[in-house]
């Protein structure tokens, strides 16, 4: 059962990847902006990642443990992300781009709907869905997907952090001060009395 749900949630998520992809692909075009050295570093965090896991794979193995109470979780986690996920796939539209360093040429800023929980929904619809199959998988060898996502979001996230606020520069800035980066919050941001006061009800 577990690997019929991870199968079809990663299966969804990979096919409106490429529906996607294609669709925006005919419709507009790219407009590239220096990344520096973001790709040596998501390289270099990747092969550290697989180096890891090829050295830690028996112990982890020994460790792994498929209780209901750790793998229910999991399918819940795995089931919610991918909504989440293939929701801000389609709220992105044809603005989605494969490399962080890219936007295309009529891009806007999107802010709503999953953009108002994140700032960055598809990483962290994404990072959930590997935190879920790895629940699934009993949190044994297969935790190192999680150490692969880390490093390849901690590489990928500043550098749109970066092209977001060189494009648009106080826009951006106040929507980073109403959204969180990556994980959401539990309750929304409360205003503060400096702003009630500053803008004072009629």
């Amino acid at each position: 059962m577990a690997d019929i749900a991870i199968w079809i949630c990663w299966g969804v998520v990979v096919v409106t990847w490429i529906a996607g992809a294609v669709y925006g692909a005919r419709k507009s075009r790219r407009q590239r902006q220096p990344s520096g050295s973001g790709g040596l570093w998501r390289l270099g965090s990747i092969v550290a990642a697989v180096l890891i896991y090829r050295l830690a794979f028996h112990d982890l193995d020994r460790l792994t443990d498929h209780s209901l109470w750790i793998e229910l979780p999991g399918l819940a986690v795995l089931v919610i992300s991918t909504c989440f996920t293939i929701w801000a796939r389609l709220s992105l539209g044809r603005m989605w781009s494969a490399t962080p360093n890219m936007l295309r040429a009529d891009h806007q800023l999107r802010t709503d709907g999953p953009y108002a929980i994140t700032r960055h929904p598809i990483y962290t619809g994404l990072f959930g869905m590997l935190l879920g199959t790895v629940l699934l998988n009993g949190l044994g060898a297969s935790i190192a997907l999680i150490v692969v996502g880390a490093a390849v979001l901690a590489t990928r996230i500043p550098i749109e952090e970066r092209l977001m606020s060189k494009t648009f520069p106080d826009e951006y800035a106040h929507y980073r001060e109403r959204v969180p980066r990556f994980v959401p919050r539990l309750h929304p941001p409360r205003r503060s009395h400096e702003a009630r006061e500053t803008h004072p009800l009629p």
